[in-house]
């Protein structure tokens, strides 16, 4: 069974890859498979806010408390 606060489709490793690809160049792809259409134009803009933005993004993604548009946790 699902836990009623999880999102199913979503996976924490494919959000953890995405977030490390913006170290690369390509920052905010992870903000746009979440959903946060707004904030992933503005990582790919401004690059991650330098960077900033996406090393806390790591953080979150890692800790588990990183959720989707919807509000629901990222598993």
């Amino acid at each position: 069974m699902n836990q009623p606060n999880t999102v199913t489709y979503n996976k924490k490793d494919i959000v953890l890859v995405l977030c490390l690809i913006g170290f690369v160049g390509l920052a905010g792809l992870h903000r746009f498979y979440t959903g946060h259409i707004f904030l992933g134009i503005l990582y790919l803009i401004t690059g991650g806010f330098f960077g900033i933005g996406t090393l806390i993004d790591l953080i979150i993604i890692i800790s588990g408390d990183y959720s989707d548009v919807n509000g629901k946790k990222i598993s």
